[in-house]
């Protein structure tokens, strides 16, 4: 979650300062300050609900019509139309194969039981 800090002062009664800090969120599509009305948090991020889009085709998504690969967020026909077809969801980006992934590192010769 995006957050910036923002000192400011007061003084009180008596002359003396007070310091606080406040805690301000950042739309992570837009980089603007997130009021709590228009916050929607998704993926551990910050967005404004008129900010969060799929990456393909910029349509408004909510929570229950996304899907995310890598940090992106699409809508789901988008999602199912990229990387769907090729049945490996990793190699639409270039990233290694599920296959590779999934194998062993070093196979260990077992001698047999007697």
């Amino acid at each position: 979650v995006q957050s910036t800090f923002s000192s400011q002062e007061n003084e009180t009664m008596n002359g003396s300062t007070l310091h606080f800090k406040s805690l301000r969120e950042t739309c992570y599509a837009c980089v603007k300050t997130v009021y709590p009305l228009e916050r929607l948090a998704v993926l551990q991020h910050v967005y404004h609900k008129s900010c969060f889009k799929c990456c393909h085709c910029s349509a408004r998504l909510s929570l229950s019509n996304y899907a995310s690969l890598h940090g992106n967020v699409y809508c789901k026909p988008h999602f199912n139309q990229l990387f769907k077809s090729k049945g490996n969801y990793d190699e639409g980006f270039g990233h290694r194969p599920h296959k590779e992934l999934w194998e062993p590192k070093e196979t260990i010769a077992q001698s047999p039981v007697l």
